[in-house]
Parts: structure tokens; C-alpha cells; sequence
């Protein structure tokens, strides 16, 4: 006999609480796999499953619970800014604290046309929400691996929007082609390496890359902060998620480059650092 959609979350929930993971995720997962909203799963949760359905469920639950496969590599998207972005191992998982950043940045500029550019673009979830929120804008995507910029290729393609992606080392392709640009936007990497093996085992899945800031989880802010007077227009804005406790530390050295710049440190939902501006019209 069959099994029913009911039986067959309820054992997805059930293995992910034995293995320490969220039993959420199973609805998620099935719901990927059944082509259903969620409004729909719970219409149908008495109806039967097919059988390679559920084996191919049953194998990505698996994958998650033991491998710590995280489950939007698993189903290849994320939501991001209310759009459906692309996603594998080649970048790192979109996240609600990047959606603040993109928001501040919207919220302190305005729809006149300007130039843009978001280092380290990754997947292109930044460079490519704001390319559509702003039309008139003029975007770079930015990225050192040539993977990940496929998927923002991708991203761009799928969702409409217009961003001119260029590989190379954080601003180093903007400096050689003689860019200059009004906002500077970028989610490095900021955790120190001595943290990464402190980090959820599903975290650790994401690239090395996209996660590691050095030895102090600085280094890409201290490398950005003495590449910016190369590019930056003379009422630039720039704006850097930072993880928490970070801020005075970013904060000084974009002071150190632009002396007259009023600088904040933003806080996210969750009242943690997250986020540090630098209004170059202020100086």
C-alpha cells in the first residue's frame, strides 16, 4: 500500500529532530518535491504519494539530516527581496540580514540614474535586486570565481535585470577599466578562520570563500577601504554588511580613508551589528 503524504512528512520531521536538525524544513523539502504550495500540501496531506517521489524525498532528507547538505542547495533556489534567486554550492546562501543592507542602501539613495557596484556579488542577489528596484541604475556585479558569476548570469537572466558582470579581485576589475561609481555595496567575507569550526555543520557547506575573512574576519574591509578612493565618486555612498561586533573596527578604517564622512553602524533585527554606511556627501 502507498504511503500518505501525512506519514511521509510526519517521518521527515521526525528524522531531522532525532538528527539535531529544524523538523520545518521537512514541509519545505515536500512541498518542493510535490509542486504544492503550502496551502495545497496540507489539501492533499491524506492523499497517496508516488512512490519515486517519495524515494527522491526520502534520499534529499537524508542528504541533509547526515551530510548537512543545506536544503536550498538541495531544492537550487532561495528567496530573496520576495524573488526567487538560483542557488548551489558555488555561492553562499542569501540571507534575510543582506536584505537590510539592500534596503538601507535604497532608503538613502535615490531613482536618479547611478552607478553601482556590488564586490563580491556571489550569487547576485545584491547587484540584481537592486538593478530592478532600480531601473535607472547602471549595476556591476563583481566576483573572483568565475561559478559563482555564473549563477548571478543566471539570476539576472531569469528575473529581468540589467548587470554587467565582471570577474576578478574585490574593486581591482573597476580600478583597471577607470569606473568610477556613486554607491559601493558589498557582503564580504567577515568571519575570523579560527570560527569556521564553531559554525552549524550545514553552514560549513557553503564555500570556504564566501565565509572566511582572514585571521580577524577584517580583511577584506581593510583591502576595500584602500581600494575605494580609486573608484568612489566625490558623494559616494558605501555600505558593508558586517557581522556583529565588527562596527567600530569597519567604522575606523572607512573614517581613516574619508575623514569628513559620516559613518553609522546599523543594527539588524536581532539588535546586532550588521551593517556600516559611509555618506561621502557629508564630507
Amino acid at each position: 500500500m502507498s504511503s500518505k503524504i501525512y506519514e511521509v512528512l510526519q517521518w521527515a520531521s521526525s528524522f531531522f529532530r532525532e538528527h539535531g536538525k529544524e523538523e520545518t524544513a521537512a514541509e519545505w523539502l515536500l512541498r518542493h518535491h510535490l509542486h504544492m504550495t503550502r496551502a495545497q500540501l496540507f489539501a492533499n496531506l491524506r492523499e497517496p504519494i508516488d512512490e519515486t517521489c517519495k524515494q527522491t524525498f526520502m534520499a534529499d532528507v537524508k542528504k541533509h539530516a547526515l551530510q548537512n547538505i543545506p536544503i536550498q542547495y538541495l531544492i537550487g533556489y532561495e528567496q530573496f527581496y520576495g524573488r526567487t534567486f538560483i542557488v548551489n554550492e558555488q555561492v553562499l546562501i542569501p540571507r534575510p540580514e543582506t536584505e537590510e543592507l539592500v534596503s538601507h542602501v535604497l532608503a538613502r539613495t535615490t531613482e536618479k540614474p547611478l552607478s553601482v557596484v556590488d564586490v563580491g556579488t556571489g550569487s547576485g542577489a545584491i547587484a540584481v535586486t537592486l538593478s530592478l528596484e532600480r531601473p535607472t541604475w547602471h549595476v556591476y556585479g563583481v566576483d573572483i570565481s568565475a561559478s559563482s558569476l555564473e549563477v548571478a548570469k543566471r539570476n539576472a537572466e531569469q528575473l529581468g535585470a540589467r548587470v554587467h558582470w565582471l570577474e576578478g579581485d574585490l574593486l581591482q576589475p573597476i580600478i583597471d577599466r577607470g569606473i568610477r561609481v556613486d554607491v559601493v555595496v558589498s557582503n564580504p567575507p567577515y568571519i575570523p578562520a579560527h570560527d569556521i569550526p564553531t559554525l552549524s555543520p550545514i553552514v560549513q557547506k557553503e564555500p570556504l570563500r564566501a565565509l572566511v575573512g582572514g585571521e580577524d574576519g577584517l580583511l577584506f574591509y581593510r583591502r576595500l577601504a584602500n581600494e575605494l578612493p580609486y573608484v568612489v565618486t566625490p558623494q559616494a555612498l558605501i555600505a558593508f554588511e558586517i557581522g556583529h561586533g565588527q562596527g567600530q573596527a569597519v567604522q575606523t578604517m572607512l573614517q581613516q580613508t574619508f575623514p569628513s564622512a559620516r559613518i553609522d553602524v546599523l543594527f539588524d533585527i536581532n539588535g546586532k551589528e550588521r551593517i556600516v554606511i559611509a555618506d561621502l556627501a557629508s564630507e
